[in-house]
């Protein structure tokens, strides 16, 4: 996509209005990634100077948000490509992660006090999301509230946000695109849970199964605890936050069968991937209709 390139260059000149030559080593060794909150803006408000700078600062932030992620979990790699914290270390990673921040909320001053406003807001709710799943990340959890509320403020704000700005700066129903961003993110960290599980480790350009390892209790894991007897709850438990050995891991996949997990954790991220298709089913944008199914029926 054209659009997409016009993006990163604009990424490119925000990086380099800040004279600093290490800022701009290391956005070189960023993965791309999806890029869907862009996809979404320039679906919304179509391409020109405006939307594309959006674009550029929300992934900006986006991309800060991954590198201190990474930092917290101790990711080495991310998309099959090692982290900055691998390459370098956790200092470097954090301090440009703040750089991207800092020269995002910059950019952000420059635009429309609405959009400045929506968008920090989201970056507000991200921190709060991540500092939930630290939280989370330290006992057990089985509440399903819980998991939800935080796969929205750490996933799923800042894409409502995407949305909503990219209407904002157009002039379309802000509420309905909001809504339809949130129930995508929603969707979209929903399905990223189940593939975790589901895919290969050299599709996932991670270890496969690792968010249990790391102590995320996703929608499976969630919906397998509820469905699992007394004494196989317990034994679930058990495996929380360990490397699991080859029979814990055949044990976890036949569960994963039995309860039907899987398929009511699909069957729940697709709920709310119709949710948002009809939050703007009057607004004639099939472009919308067709990322949201592409997103729900994704393998990686």
């Amino acid at each position: 996509m054209e659009s997409l390139k016009e993006v990163q260059k604009q990424i490119y000149f925000y990086i380099k209005e800040i004279a600093d030559e290490k800022s701009l080593e290391l956005l070189k060794l960023l993965p791309n990634g999806k890029m869907l909150r862009s996809k979404l803006i320039l679906k919304i408000a179509g391409i020109n100077e405006a939307s594309i700078k959006l674009c550029a600062v929300v992934e900006m932030i986006h991309a800060a948000s991954l590198l201190h992620d990474d930092v917290i979990d101790d990711a080495t790699t991310r998309r099959g490509q090692k982290t900055i914290n691998a390459l370098f270390d956790n200092k470097t990673s954090i301090m440009f992660g703040d750089i991207l921040y800092s020269k995002a909320f910059t950019e952000l001053t420059l635009m429309d006090k609405e959009v400045a406003y929506t968008i920090s807001n989201a970056v507000t709710l991200l921190s709060v999301g991540e500092l939930l799943d630290v939280e989370l990340s330290k006992t057990f959890n089985t509440s399903y509230d819980r998991y939800l509320d935080m796969i929205y403020k750490k996933t799923a704000s800042l894409i409502e946000a995407s949305a909503k700005s990219a209407a904002i700066l157009c002039g379309k129903n802000k509420d309905n695109f909001a809504l339809y961003g949130k129930n995508l993110g929603l969707a979209f960290q929903m399905v990223d849970d189940i593939l975790d599980i589901t895919e290969e480790s050299s599709k996932l350009g991670k270890p496969a199964m690792l968010d249990f390892v790391e102590g995320k209790v996703t929608i499976p894991y969630l919906l397998t605890y509820k469905s699992l007897a007394a004494d196989e709850q317990i034994k679930l438990h058990s495996m929380y936050k360990k490397e699991l050995s080859n029979e814990e891991t055949i044990w976890l996949k036949e569960k994963f069968q039995t309860t039907n997990s899987i398929q009511e954790s699909i069957n729940l991220a697709q709920r709310f991937g119709r949710e948002a298709i009809e939050a703007i089913q009057d607004e004639n944008n099939l472009d919308l209709v067709v990322i949201m199914q592409a997103m729900i029926e994704r393998d990686f």
